[in-house]
């Protein structure tokens, strides 16, 4: 299983609780529906937690209107606590919580259903997409389209989809959905677009280019740039070529800071 991310820790160890409202208790909403400062019945998973104090938990949600936060589960680690055997990875939550701050805190969650468990290599794949939505979204930055994605990508390895794939698919979406997609679909030095027959790499910053001879970048085909547009992995090569281009894309975006998942998967599967 992945470590803790020290740079979520680090973010998080001095922010204190927020303190108890005094205000009257109301009757929960439905459906994310906003109650004075609560949020109420918001889906959301759970993408990280760690211990805070002696019986609490920080848990870093993903949620579908307000997108990644933080939140204290007070109690959470007492055993009669109903929140202990909730708030677990890859299960869809229903979710409430009020506050402002960078922390907010977690007023109940419930399980909602209706998704198989992810198992074995497919649960640690889970796990690789946790790591990157921790490490490349950014805090109360909401990604509905994104949490769609993280939805299917979950139904999918629960199926059995081809984890290459579908991992392929939403390392895309997310840094389309982060707005730092390069373009694959057009040339920038001639402006034409992407020739199937032709070799390119991808600048980060700018998009596809003709290859020259000699390259630091990843060399593919305009098929695979095509293909991958397209979200078709059938043919072989697209899926060895995008694997690497992806890879390479990935470490720019997160500026170095390494993967734990990812070298976990390419050892045990190569992917």
């Amino acid at each position: 299983m992945p470590s803790h991310d020290d740079e979520l820790i680090d973010n998080d160890q001095d922010a204190q609780a927020p303190a108890p409202t005094n205000a009257r208790r109301r009757a929960p909403a439905r459906d994310g529906r906003v109650v004075g400062q609560r949020i109420a019945g918001q889906p959301a998973f759970v993408l990280h937690s760690y211990p805070y104090k002696e019986t609490s938990l920080i848990v870093d949600l993903f949620t579908r209107d307000h997108g990644r936060i933080g939140v204290v589960a007070k109690g959470a680690k007492r055993p009669l606590s109903k929140l202990r055997g909730v708030l677990q990875t890859f299960q869809p939550l229903s979710v409430s919580f009020s506050g402002k701050a960078e922390l907010r805190t977690l007023i109940d969650a419930e399980w909602v259903g209706g998704m198989l468990p992810i198992e074995k290599n497919a649960l640690l794949c889970g796990f690789y997409l946790n790591e990157l939505l921790v490490k490349l979204l950014a805090r109360d930055d909401p990604h509905p389209a994104l949490f769609n994605h993280y939805v299917s990508t979950l139904n999918e390895l629960a199926h059995g989809e081809p984890a290459p794939i579908a991992l392929r698919k939403f390392e895309r979406a997310l840094l389309k959905e982060t707005g730092v997609a390069a373009d694959l679909t057009r040339c920038t030095t001639t402006r034409a677009p992407v020739d199937a027959g032709g070799m390119y790499v991808v600048d980060p910053e700018r998009g596809a280019r003709t290859a020259a001879a000699v390259e630091p970048w990843p060399v593919v085909s305009g098929k695979t740039l095509v293909d991958m547009e397209r979200e078709d992995y059938a043919d072989p090569q697209t899926q060895a070529q995008s694997k690497q281009l992806m890879r390479f894309l990935l470490a720019y975006h997160l500026g170095g800071a390494p993967l734990n998942t990812r070298q976990i998967l390419i050892d045990l599967m190569q992917l």
